[in-house]
Formats: structure tokens, sequence, C-alpha cells
């Protein structure tokens, strides 16, 4: 819906995309493209650069990189001295935050008044139970009941700069941190480089405008099925894009298969989402919170994604 699609096409053995040559500072030369890789966010991240300035690629993929690790070093769940370890630990006293933790706890509270309590950063606490391996165990109905009571938006009170959580609830914003992350890592890569940028974060991924030429960037979607293989091409010149989807994390019963997508109002996997939702939007973390509504949407995402207007394409 609206983005051009194209079927992958092998590429020749002498094609120049294909050549590749070390450089210093952690960089590859692909092509046209300097590439820096590294690992943040429990993810594989690259910083694409059209360019053929070492120095200045390398200083400004190591600006992204930073930029990165700073955001999941404040803002993971997993650590006990980030901002979120600092609020969930707080054992129901009030936290005062900066602002840029208020910026993200705003967005996140619109996006829950929108989805109508579908979207909900409390919702985290039921990783206890539900773990997404591609086995077939399901918790119990008085396990999910029991971690229902934990979870609500509108059970913690927020007034910027003050967040105060009920004692045993959590917050966690991992729904919406890679894609901050990336656009984030974008801005700190295009203030050392002036030259064409892709950030790319596990499939999740921002440009920084159209290639040298003004020709597009062509990225692939992966496949639902786990085959290493693109499911499709896309072409971007502006903005972003952001999949959610099950490829990864299920789980399989009696044939059933339980997305990791879950309802916090009943604290069970939505039923009926499409396998994968790929959206465009001007920023990556609006185009991976329209994606994650429209999954929770179950049956009727591609009808919201008409509604909203958006830039999507769908596997089902």
């Amino acid at each position: 819906m609206g983005l051009p699609l194209t079927r992958p096409m092998p590429m020749p053995d002498d094609d120049p995309a294909k050549r590749t040559e070390v450089l210093p500072d952690g960089l590859v030369r692909a092509g046209d493209d300097l590439v820096y890789s590294f690992r943040a966010m429990a993810t594989p991240c690259e910083v694409r650069i059209e360019t053929g300035a070492v120095e200045e690629a390398a200083r400004a993929a190591r600006a992204a990189e930073a930029e990165a690790k700073r955001i999941e070093q404040k803002f993971s769940r997993y650590l006990d001295d980030s901002v979120i370890g600092r609020i969930n630990d707080a054992g129901g006293a009030p936290v005062e935050v900066d602002d840029e933790t208020a910026l993200l706890l705003d967005f996140a509270d619109h996006c829950h008044r929108v989805s109508e309590g579908l979207f909900d950063i409390t919702s985290g606490v039921l990783r206890r139970i539900w773990r997404f391996d591609g086995s077939d165990m399901i918790p119990s109905d008085a396990d999910v009941r029991a971690l229902r009571r934990q979870i609500g938006w509108k059970k913690v009170e927020w007034r910027a700069p003050t967040i105060r959580l009920p004692e045993g609830m959590e917050v966690d914003l991992g729904g919406i941190g890679k894609e901050y992350a990336v656009d984030r890592a974008l801005a700190a890569a295009r203030m050392r480089c002036p030259a064409p940028i892709l950030v790319n974060f596990g499939g999740d991924l921002a440009v920084s405008g159209p290639r040298i030429g003004g020709g597009r960037w062509t990225v692939a979607i992966e496949s639902v099925d786990r085959s290493g293989e693109a499911a499709a091409m896309l072409e971007i010149a502006a903005g972003a894009l952001a999949t959610s989807g099950d490829a990864r994390r299920f789980l399989l019963r009696n044939g059933v298969r339980y997305s990791h997508i879950l309802d916090p109002r009943k604290g069970r996997p939505v039923m009926g989402a499409p396998r994968s939702v790929t959206v465009a939007a001007q920023t990556c973390l609006e185009a991976g919170m329209i994606a994650t509504l429209a999954m929770l949407q179950g049956r009727k995402a591609e009808t919201f994604l008409q509604r909203e207007g958006a830039k999507a394409w769908c596997i089902r």
C-alpha cells in the first residue's frame, strides 16, 4: 500500500555493489558505500555512507554507535542504574526524570490514548510468563490474571517531570527505544558527515535523503519463513522504515501460532495479525509505532493502516 515494491533480483558476480574492501577504523567499502557494523540493543546495527572520505565517514559512524549505546545504557530495563531501572525500583516513590525521558514518556502516553490502551509500556511484565521461543508453552489463565493486576498505564501518575508507579509495577520503553535510537544515531552521524547516510538497526532504518545523483536506497524486507531470503525489496529516498512481525518470536501449539505481540488488556497474544507489517514514515519512531499499532489490531490491521493513510506493506 503506497510503497514501490520489486521482487529481489540476483546480482551478477561482477556487480560493483558486491565488491568489498576492508578499510581502517572498522569500515568496509561495499560498492559506492562505506559500511560500519556494530552491535547494540541485542541487534546487529549498520551505518552505510555513500562517500569516499574514510576519516569523515569513520567519525560519523562512531558517533552513531556512541549514540545508540548511550540510549541503550540510559533506557535498558536490564540495568539497575538506567533511568528505567531507577523508576522501576523506586518502590512506589516519585521519580523526577530529565527532558529526554519525559519526551519518550509523553510519546508513550499519547500512543496509549490513541490506541485505546492497546499500547501500554507497563505491559512488559508479561515477559515473565510469555517466552516466545518457538515452543508450545502457553501460560495458565491464573498466571495471566495475576500479572494483569500489574498492568495499566492509567494507574501510573505521570506529570512531567515526575513519574510514580504503584509498587510492583514496571515501565519498559523497549517498544519504542530501538526506533528512537535509529533517529538519534542518524542525527549524530549527519552532524559529522554531509554525505548520504543510511542507519539500520535490525531492519528498522532511516536515511538522510536520496543517494548521490538522486537515486534511492534499496533495502530488503525479511521473509517470514526465516529462509534468509528477502520477501521483497523496497526503495526509499527519504524518511524511515520499520517492521513489526513474528518471524523470530512466537509460540506454536496444536497448529496455532501465537505472536509475541501481546494485548495488554487481556495479557494474551493478539490473534489474526499479519505475520509482518512494514511502514514508511518521516521518522523511525513514527514508523515503528504505526507498525506496532497495526499488529495490535489483529485481523483489522490492513483496515487500520488504510484509515491512517499509512504507507505500508503487510505479509500474511
